[in-house]
C-alpha cells in the first residue's frame, strides 16, 4: 500500500474534522479522528461492521445522541460542532440513510416540494423523479412498503431536490439489486458533479459506478489508512479486515 494522495487544498475545504472523539450512550465510539474533504472531492470510507462508520456520518449531520466529546467539525470554515440538524441542513449538508424510516401520511412528492422550497413546482419535481426513476413512487407514502432499491432511489431523489454542497451517503449499495445498482450509481455521480461527498461502503460495489478520489479505513473507531480507493479495496479483499489489527499504522494509533 504505497500510493500517495495529494493533500487537500486548504483554501477550498468543504469539511474539516479535527481530533474528533464521539460517544453514544456513554460509550466512546470514535477516537481522535482527523479528516479533510475539499470542494469537489468524494471520499470513500471503508471498515468492518461496528467500526464507527455510521456514527461518523450521524455526528457530522448533528444527531443529538452522537456526542462530540472532543474536537470539532467545520463546514466551509464554520464550526458546526454545536449546531442542530436543521441548521446543518440549511447550511448545505445532506444525508442518505442506510435504513431510513417509513413516514406514513407524507407523500414522496411532498418531501421533494419541501426540499425545493416551492410547493407549486410540480414540473421540476417530475423532472427529478424521472431522472432517478421514482415517478411511480411520487404519490406513495415515503418508504412505506418500498423495496431496497426503491428506498435508495427515494433517498437520492430527496438529495437531488435538496441540492446540498456536502453529501453523506451511508452504504448506498446496501440492499440494491443488480438492476438498480447502476441507476443508483449514476444518480450519485450526477449529484457529486456539484457537491463534495463522504461515501460509506462495506463491500465496495458502489465504486464500480461512483468515482472517489480518496479512500479511508475506519477500524475500531480510528482512521488508520488513507489510500487510493481501489487500492484500499483490493487490499481489504485480499487480506480481510482482520489483518488491520496487525497494521503498523493502526498499532501506532493505539499508543
Amino acid at each position: 500500500m504505497t500510493s500517495e494522495i495529494k493533500p487537500a487544498n486548504i483554501d477550498n475545504l468543504m469539511l474539516e474534522i479535527e481530533n474528533l472523539s464521539v460517544e453514544v450512550d456513554g460509550k466512546r465510539i470514535l477516537h481522535h479522528l482527523n479528516l479533510t474533504i475539499a470542494a469537489g472531492e468524494t471520499h470513500a470510507l471503508f471498515g468492518p461492521n461496528a467500526s464507527g462508520k455510521t456514527t461518523l456520518l450521524m455526528t457530522i449531520m448533528g444527531f443529538p445522541q452522537y456526542k462530540a466529546k472532543q474536537g470539532r467539525i467545520l463546514f466551509k470554515g464554520r464550526d458546526i460542532t454545536a449546531l442542530a440538524i436543521d441548521e446543518r441542513a440549511r447550511l448545505g449538508i445532506g444525508i442518505a440513510f442506510q435504513r431510513p424510516p417509513a413516514i406514513r401520511g407524507v407523500k414522496v412528492r411532498d418531501i421533494a416540494r419541501f426540499c425545493l422550497h416551492d410547493r407549486q413546482n410540480g414540473e421540476l419535481v417530475e423532472a427529478i423523479a424521472t431522472k432517478v426513476n421514482v415517478t411511480e413512487l411520487l404519490d406513495r407514502e415515503v418508504n412505506y412498503g418500498f423495496s431496497g432499491g426503491e428506498i435508495k432511489c427515494c433517498e437520492l431523489f430527496q438529495l437531488t431536490a435538496q441540492r446540498p454542497e456536502l453529501i453523506l451517503l451511508d452504504e448506498p449499495d446496501s440492499g440494491v439489486d443488480l438492476v438498480n445498482i447502476g441507476l443508483v450509481g449514476k444518480a450519485i455521480n450526477e449529484l457529486l458533479q456539484t457537491s463534495a461527498g463522504l461515501l460509506i461502503t462495506h463491500t465496495g460495489h458502489i465504486l464500480n459506478y461512483v468515482t472517489a478520489q480518496k479512500g479511508h479505513l475506519l477500524f475500531n473507531g480510528k482512521l488508520c489508512c488513507e489510500l487510493e480507493p481501489q487500492e484500499l479495496l483490493a487490499t481489504i479483499q485480499e487480506y480481510g479486515y482482520a489483518k488491520c489489527a496487525e497494521c503498523p499504522k493502526y498499532l501506532s494509533l493505539r499508543k
